[in-house]
């Protein structure tokens, strides 16, 4: 949820982004999101004439950028030495002796994976564009206009182990935005162009509350957002990043087993929750300046793509398992105008 102002009679109270305005696109637990779908329906029969519309309006830009409209480039932060002794596997990923479960493996094949063996899942995203060609409040693209890219061969573009320092117990946003800078040094890139078509996802090691994740006032699984949202000034441009914990910790509420049963499943959250924040990324990467709900009395006020589409197990949008060259992997669904409905797969928009 990009967020309505805090009190505001738009804003569900159950919803992790409320009072926490740099907490973009969070997925919710999914005790949080039963609270928050709950919350809504009331609110909606309680309140005459409130719309229902899930349809997402561009924001007009942040320091001229809405989205990610060029081929998307994922980098992997491994942010902190309780990681442990790192080493590769079969396959040359990169593994921690402290990661009990294989996220970081697992997530270095999903970036990888993306764009490859006609995988659609990330063609819902390129109907989204931005550029001066595009209207603030505008819920469909005008001919011309830049769209989001198709992430051809992989969207991975570099994975770093940071074990120059500990991850803090419980990371602040500035914290997280500053490792950030930090990994965009490391990797080269120097200059607000290099970090125009990038995200950096700042992976937290097991038993670490980064801004509260997995505490009673952390009821999220993941956020994202940009240096200038936290305050934090950068040499290097604008810097996307988002606060991926380790998801694994909170079990079942932040999607172990969600679309796979037992082993199959364990991971089902590393992609689900990241999933998510990839696509919200990609479509409003410096919120809110780009494509999330501008409908005012809508129940999906300031949601972003992923957020309207989460958590859906059965019927149309559920989460499934999306298949690519490298790999099989269980991804949430997200939204879609052109077909107004959440949608697992869909054509590319070149």
């Amino acid at each position: 949820m990009a967020g309505a102002a805090p009190g505001s009679s738009d804003t569900n109270p159950y919803s992790p982004a409320y009072g926490h305005a740099y907490r973009h696109g969070p997925v919710p637990t999914r005790e949080a999101h039963d609270l928050m779908r709950s919350w809504a329906a009331l609110h909606a029969a309680r309140t005459s004439g409130t719309a229902s519309s899930k349809l997402l309006g561009f924001g007009g830009g942040v320091d001229g950028i809405g989205v990610t409209s060029g081929t998307p480039k994922v980098y992997l932060v491994v942010y902190g030495s309780q990681w442990g002794t790192a080493g590769t596997d079969a396959s040359g990923n990169m593994t921690l002796s402290n990661d009990a479960v294989g996220a970081v493996p697992y997530l270095e094949k999903l970036f990888a994976g993306l764009g490859t063996g006609g995988e659609l899942w990330s063609g819902t995203m390129t109907q989204y564009c931005d550029g001066p060609l595009v209207s603030s409040g505008a819920t469909f693209c005008p001919s011309g206009a830049p769209h989001i890219g198709y992430p051809t061969g992989g969207a991975l573009a570099g994975i770093w182990y940071d074990n120059s320092v500990s991850s803090p117990s419980q990371a602040t946003g500035a914290q997280l935005a500053q490792e950030a800078i930090k990994a965009a040094q490391h990797f080269g890139n120097t200059t607000a162009a290099s970090n125009r078509y990038v995200q950096y996802v700042i992976l937290s090691p097991s038993g670490t509350h980064p801004d509260g994740f997995n505490t009673s006032s952390g009821q999220f699984c993941a956020w994202h957002d940009w240096n200038g949202d936290q305050g934090v000034s950068s040499t290097v441009g604008d810097v996307a990043f988002t606060n991926m914990p380790y998801v694994y910790d909170m079990g079942t509420s932040c999607g172990e087993n969600f679309v796979n049963s037992g082993a199959a499943g364990v991971l089902d959250g590393f992609s689900i929750v990241e999933g998510h924040e990839y696509a919200e990324t990609v479509t409003d990467q410096n919120p809110a300046g780009g494509w999330t709900n501008l409908t005012r009395r809508s129940s999906s006020y300031g949601q972003e793509n992923g957020d309207e589409c989460a958590w859906i197990s059965s019927g149309q949008g559920r989460s499934a398992d999306v298949v690519m060259a490298n790999g099989t992997f269980a991804m949430q669904s997200t939204w879609s105008n052109d077909t107004n409905e959440c949608d697992i797969a869909h054509p590319v928009v070149q």
